[in-house]
Formats: C-alpha cells, structure tokens, sequence
C-alpha cells in the first residue's frame, strides 16, 4: 500500500511490477540528464557572451541535435517495447479467475472451482478491525497462491471500472460485454491494495481491491474448505 509521504512506487510483489520499477528508473535517469544538459546550456548563455557571426552553416549543430535525441528515443523504446510484449505475452496459468465491476463492488469468480464466487464491498469505517485501512478493506479478499502463474479475466456489468493493482503492475480496464485479461505471479504473501482506477460513478472511490497472497500448500487447504 502507499504511504504518507511516500516519493517512489509501490515495492513491487510480482515480476511484471519488478520491470516497471526497473523502466521507471531507466527512464528517469535518462529525463534528470537531459534537464541537467539544457539547465547548464542555457547557464552557460545567459552568463557568458557568446556569439557567432557565422549563422549561415551550422553543420555540426544540426546533426547533434538530430542524432542526440533519435538515440535518446532509442534508449527509452527498446526498453519500453520489450515490457509491453511481457506484460501481453499470456502463460499458461495455473489458476483463472474473473472480475467482474459493478456500481460499486467487484465480483470474483474462480474460472477453475465452478461453486467458487462472491461479491467484494468495502468495509465500512465502524466494521473496521484493528489494523484494517478506511476505505481500502473489504468484506471479502481475493485468495491467491504465491508462485503460481495466474490469470484475471476482467469485465464489467454496467459501466467502465477499471482492476487495479498497483503492487502487482496491473491496470486492466473493465468494459461492459468484453472480456480482458492479464497475467501475473505473486512472488510474496501479504496484502496487497488496489482500487478502482476509472471514473465509474457517484460511488467510484469505494470499490477497493484487496489480493490476500498465501503459499500455495495454505491455498489448497483455504480451497477445500470453500468448495
């Protein structure tokens, strides 16, 4: 979960999110150079006299300012290109569920357990235990296995949500009468927070995302208790 104060992302609880925060800081790197090349150039103009008579050809300029910033794009694309195909690219998961948004809670299915659903609210401030966030508790958490490639089915039965799971690096978008997906490997047990992140409504800010990540041995006992 986020913290007061907090200047960084979220400390990343899957591969996915591991590559963003890695991206994120390739990318920021590359944008406090060029600041610092262009503060210290336009320094360099306001206190010192420099000029030159000779406007006409300026070759060597040209092709610096063309050649810089096509490797700078190159530098942030291929990168970028390479996360895109990873976050896309589907395993074969080992465990399916469904998310469905509705105004305004989420519904969970388990794809692999036929008799496995329930609806997830929030938890109100005076149902709250001790320990447990406002407006970031539900009623029902979503139980996952650590280490086990899983997949989200996302769809919504009204109007346009948005499952979000910072943590996890996943923001997949909610569409009435579509169905998208995205996959992701819990890689250590924990709570992990997420909200709605489209404007859905009067309502939108209490629809909170809660993933209960559990070793896979506690999974499978959760499991057979439930079915």
């Amino acid at each position: 979960m986020a913290h007061p104060m907090q200047l960084g992302l979220q400390n990343a609880a899957s591969p996915i999110m591991e590559e963003l925060l890695h991206f994120h800081d390739h990318a920021l790197m590359i944008t406090v150079l060029i600041s610092t090349l262009i503060l210290y150039t336009i320094t360099v103009v306001l206190t010192t006299k420099l000029t030159n008579t000779c406007t006409t050809d300026a070759q060597l300029v040209e092709t610096v300012w063309t050649v810089l910033p096509a490797l700078t794009l190159i530098t942030i694309a291929l990168p970028s290109l390479r996360l895109l195909y990873l976050m896309d690219e589907v395993e074969s998961p080992h465990l399916t569920i469904k998310a469905i948004g509705h105004q305004w809670y989420w519904t969970y299915e388990y794809a692999d357990y036929k008799s496995l659903s329930f609806d997830s609210y929030m938890t109100t401030t005076d149902g709250l235990q001790p320990g447990q966030l406002r407006l970031l508790e539900v009623d029902h958490r979503t139980v996952l296995p650590t280490d086990t490639p899983t997949r989200t089915l996302v769809s919504a039965e009204d109007v346009l949500h948005s499952w979000a799971v910072p943590s996890l690096g996943i923001k997949t978008d909610a569409v009435p009468g579509r169905l998208n997906q995205t996959t992701f490997t819990l890689t250590l047990p924990g709570l992990f927070y997420g909200q709605c992140s489209e404007i859905c409504g009067a309502n939108h800010s209490f629809m909170p995302i809660v993933i209960e990540s559990i070793p896979s041995m506690h999974f499978t006992d959760w499991m057979s208790k439930l079915v």
